[in-house]
């Protein structure tokens, strides 16, 4: 039987295509949650959490080709065209998506990440969160000081403890932690993968941001033939958290 995504829904459905956001490593549907009710005022809009997160379901394949057939199986559920959005692990998701050309996808925004393998690695911060004794763990601050001795970001702590989930029963991680590790090779890498989406495509990228450089366009451009570019000065990788209100302006009005 076919796992479908948890999906969270904003708006109505209207003469515009369906918005469907995916969402990066660590991350949940909730992070896009306010982008997506600005979004939806013309248009419905859908956001997911990918495999292995939040209220989704657990698997041990956490691979482009089984995250994109996620995607796909969420595209059927939508009548008429979709429009999707993907940041980071989700963006390359919904890149091998639009490679196989399913028949209801129309366009495709990709914030800040390219179609490449990279040498980072997030086993650092996956260790870390697998090293909280979550058995003693009552309340996230707890959580955030016992990851402080290991994840020195403030904002990234704080960002991780957002998958922990604190109920009567105790605590635990809502990121299958084993899975995602076992499959990291895979999350920081690209498939070998053949098509060509021709369709319109936007890559948003930030200033400060190192995962979209001038040495990845020819590759992009292969792929993805009807290309744009833009970026978002004083961003980083996480250039919708950061900067919300360019980047909302930047995806209407490609969208629109």
């Amino acid at each position: 039987m076919t796992q479908i995504l948890n999906m969270q829904t904003y708006g109505d459905t209207t003469n515009q295509p369906t918005l469907l956001i995916a969402h990066g490593l660590f991350g949940s549907g909730r992070n896009w949650r306010a982008i997506a009710k600005r979004l939806s005022s013309d248009r419905q809009v859908i956001t997911v959490d990918m495999r292995n997160h939040a209220g989704s379901f657990w698997d041990d394949d956490h691979s482009y080709p089984a995250l994109a057939d996620d995607l796909a199986h969420c595209l059927e559920k939508i009548e008429g065209p979709v429009d999707v959005l993907g940041h980071s692990m989700g963006g390359k998701a919904a890149m091998v998506l639009a490679l196989r050309n399913p028949p209801n996808m129309n366009r495709l925004i990709v914030a800040d990440i390219a179609p490449v393998t990279y040498t980072h690695s997030q086993m650092p911060n996956i260790r870390a969160m697998q090293a909280v004794d979550i058995a003693n763990i009552t309340r996230r601050s707890e959580a955030e000081k016992s990851l402080s001795d290991s994840v020195k970001d403030t904002a990234s702590r704080a960002f991780l403890v957002q998958s922990l989930e604190l109920s009567e029963k105790g605590a635990r991680w809502t990121l299958n932690l084993d899975a995602l590790a076992d499959n990291m090779d895979d999350v920081i890498g690209f498939p070998e993968i053949s098509g060509v989406f021709q369709n319109d495509v936007l890559f948003i990228k930030g200033s400060l941001s190192d995962y979209v450089l001038p040495e990845y366009m020819p590759n992009i451009q292969r792929l993805f033939p009807n290309v744009g570019v833009q970026e978002i000065e004083g961003a980083n990788h996480w250039v919708h958290a950061e900067k919300p209100r360019a980047f909302i302006e930047m995806t209407a009005r490609f969208l629109s």
